[in-house]
């Protein structure tokens, strides 16, 4: 059935056509369906249209992470809208590993750059693309898919859980801001252009150790650098620093730039930091702290169970200004995802997860002992708690409090004090944490 059309919008139905491709490139430049799926992106995060430059080394990124492209191309599009060849909606996903418990990673399916042009919402467009991307996904073997979500309203009806967070901290550096001890070690300043020869090594083993970490895409490195920024430009304000250990090497780092001479008061705005140690992280900050001219730091992806708070004399110092999801999680494979994490304790608990797409849908009997855990499908047997997909997601990696959940009325409970049993066992060895968005 095929609508009438109206100045800059198409409404029919049938128009549109679904095209799943690999990003390339011609020669440096991004190939002709990349470039325009490109601009359709750079249109949906309301980012200038990229120069050719830009979009050559975007594409390149694109490229180098394997990522696969899906564009929704309205093939009835009226006089004057945007080239056809500009899709009207956009989605990417590509694979990274997760870490889901100290020294144990898994294959990821990222899901980015999912956009739908406003004369076209309502169409059912953003379901098609996530079903048939988690589809496939699903189908390739995929045990889990993750996201960050621009609007948190969204994903749940797709079975995606807020699974770790992040804080964005303000840190007053004048005379209150004070060590109880000192990081060994040192900090040095360097140039931000040797970042990402350097940051690679230094992530690595953070994201070895830490639960909910997932690796970094190709973009990083020109990003915290300030090599190439979003807005395809060079960051000539961007700074940096690194922290070597006792052995000599280097266990973490920090990019930053000066807020500017107009702020009030002057302050430092920290666009990464990565530390493989503890000592690394807090003398990073003694780093900043120290500045000159400057009396406050800004971060936006602090963890939320910071260490710097226990190591203040003054913790007041640190404020949170704003509490944000990062990672969302999908289950996608039960058994293979709750079998390749680690416990801490042992124990059994049952539950079943009512998943409008099928994918995680049953009932489940998850045993743990000895550090490893296994999960069985159940049929039709009782279980304890009762929960959907998203909820699943949510809990998967233990940063999600099964507890707080029942409370709030996102998972149900048929046997008394299950929600604590099942919290008991997926507590992590270390807090969940992650400070990778894409």
């Amino acid at each position: 059935m095929t609508g009438a059309n109206v100045e800059g919008v198409s409404t029919s139905m049938n128009s549109l056509e679904y095209r799943t491709f690999h990003a390339g490139r011609d020669g440096d430049a991004p190939d002709a369906p990349t470039a325009g799926w490109l601009e359709a992106d750079f249109l949906g995060f309301h980012g200038r249209k990229p120069t050719p430059a830009h979009a050559a080394a975007v594409a390149g990124y694109l490229v180098a992470d394997a990522q696969e492209l899906t564009g929704v191309y309205d093939t009835a599009s009226p006089k004057h809208s945007l080239h056809p060849d500009i899709p009207v909606a956009t989605f990417a996903s590509f694979e990274k590993p997760l870490t889901v418990s100290p020294g144990v990673q898994i294959p990821a399916h990222l899901i980015s750059s999912v956009t739908v042009r406003a004369t076209h919402r309502r169409r059912g467009i953003l379901r098609r693309m996530m079903t048939d991307d988690l589809g496939r996904a699903a189908a390739s073997g995929f045990a889990v898919a993750a996201l960050t979500a621009s609007e948190a309203s969204i994903y749940r009806r797709f079975g995606f859980g807020a699974a770790t967070w992040v804080h964005d901290l303000t840190v007053d550096t004048d005379a209150r801001f004070a060590l109880t001890k000192t990081p060994a070690g040192y900090c040095s300043v360097v140039d931000p252009g040797d970042i990402p020869a350097i940051a690679p090594d230094v992530f690595d083993a953070f994201h070895e150790a830490q639960p909910g970490s997932i690796a970094r895409h190709t973009a990083y490195q020109d990003r915290i650098s300030g090599r190439l920024t979003d807005e395809g430009e060079e960051d000539r304000a961007r700074r940096a620093a690194v922290h070597y250990g006792e052995s000599g090497e280097v266990d973490g780092y920090v990019t930053y730039r000066f807020s500017g001479w107009e702020s009030k008061p002057h302050a430092i705005e920290v666009t990464d930091l990565v530390a493989a140690s503890a000592d690394a992280y807090l003398a990073l900050w003694q780093y900043l702290a120290s500045i000159d001219l400057t009396t406050r730091v800004t971060f936006s992806s602090g963890a939320p169970d910071d260490a710097l708070r226990w190591a203040l004399v003054d913790p007041r110092v640190v404020t949170v200004t704003n509490v944000e999801d990062r990672i969302w999680l999908r289950i996608l494979d039960p058994i293979a995802a709750f079998t390749a994490r680690n416990y801490a304790q042992d124990g059994t608990i049952s539950f079943r997860v009512t998943d409008p797409l099928g994918f995680a849908d049953g009932s489940f009997r998850l045993s743990t002992e000895e550090g490893a855990g296994r999960l069985e499908r159940l049929g039709s047997a009782p279980v304890d708690i009762e929960m959907d997909a998203w909820v699943l997601g949510a809990l998967y990696l233990g940063g999600a409090d099964a507890r707080v959940a029942a409370a709030g009325g996102a998972l149900r409970e048929i046997t008394p004090g299950a929600a604590a049993t099942l919290q008991r066992l997926l507590t992590p060895a270390v807090p969940v944490y992650s400070n990778t968005a894409f």
